[in-house]
């Protein structure tokens, strides 16, 4: 494996103009552009001192959903990997863009609060290509440690559709836009039969046709799939469609008075939500669980089922900054 050790996060928008790039014919062939590669490198990228702002954690904060505490939202973490994220998906061995790429599952376990004071050391890696109905899936592992001790993980799973490895590499983006379960949505799906109808509806939101462009100001992500149905349409979809990473986030801001110190929560995003819209918000408690779910509010229309667990907590490490 390749590991590179950054002295600073890396720029976004430089990286957009690369993930970008392979939709320009030809371009591919340039050795500093995606698309070259036919499987995902086996890279690992770290990033040391890794500083929340108060500032700009307030403003995600407000954006989500989420009250502003002395410790981060528990998706924040996501938002300070991104560029690593980024990075990974722009490096020249990838074996395509990452501008059109579907979020469809994603896991998060919180071992323990990260304070404002702390400084993290944030590693990411993807793992190989996998097949899937709608094209060819691969998961961006990122995980945040204070010291010695990992404080957080993630398991991020990203679709590219196409009818196979090959035709996603070449950017086929036929058929429907549409996000379909992989073998890790077992952990949402364990006795979901029928479960949609015992969520109780507790609140109803309405999204706006700029939830992408203010998701995207706090979180950094620019998928042109998000920001308007101009850059989103050349891309297969009808309209610019809600983060999935926000719609989650959203979700927790809801739950937020009933998270525990450590937690495991897993989703599934379903059917994207095209903006502006106006969704339901579900949830049930299930034992020492919490079970919950997005749908549309006209239509229901699924959108996103999750399920939320307690696990050990982790004791604060006293030694706060990153090696």
């Amino acid at each position: 494996m390749r590991t590179r050790t950054l002295e600073s996060p890396p720029s976004i928008l430089p990286l957009y103009a690369r993930a970008a790039a392979p939709l320009i014919p030809g371009a591919s062939l340039l050795p500093f552009v995606p698309g070259r590669g036919k499987e995902i490198p086996d890279l690992e990228l770290k990033l040391a001192g890794a500083c929340p702002d108060p500032e700009e954690v307030a403003a995600y904060a407000k954006v989500c959903g989420f009250s502003l505490r002395d410790h981060l939202p528990p998706t924040y973490p996501h938002v300070l990997a991104f560029p690593l994220h980024m990075a990974v998906m722009a490096d020249g061995s990838f074996p395509f863009g990452a501008v059109g790429l579907v979020h469809i599952e994603n896991r998060i376990v919180q071992h323990r609060r990260i304070g404002f004071d702390e400084e993290l050391q944030l590693r990411v890696r993807p793992t190989k290509l996998e097949p899937h109905p709608r094209g060819v899936t691969f998961t961006l592992l990122t995980e945040a440690w204070t010291g010695r001790q990992k404080a957080w993980e993630e398991v991020s799973t990203m679709l590219r559709r196409g009818s196979s490895a090959a035709s996603a590499s070449r950017g086929d983006e036929s058929g429907e836009p549409r996000q379909h379960a992989t073998p890790a949505a077992s952990k949402v799906d364990a006795g979901r039969a029928g479960e949609e109808d015992e969520l109780e509806v507790s609140a109803e939101w309405g999204l706006g046709g700029d939830l992408g462009r203010r998701y995207a100001s706090v979180s950094g992500d620019r998928n042109p799939i998000h920001m308007h149905s101009l850059t989103a349409k050349p891309l297969g979809f009808p309209s610019a469609i809600a983060h999935g990473m926000w719609t989650k986030a959203r979700c927790l801001g809801a739950l937020e008075s009933r998270l525990p110190d450590a937690f495991a929560v897993d989703v599934r995003f379903r059917k994207p939500i095209l903006l502006p819209s106006r969704v339901e918000f579900m949830s049930a408690t299930e034992g020492k669980e919490i079970a919950f779910a997005v749908r549309g509010a006209k239509r229901h229309i699924q959108h996103l089922d999750g399920r939320l667990r307690p696990v050990e907590a982790k004791q604060r490490n006293p030694r706060r900054k990153a090696r």
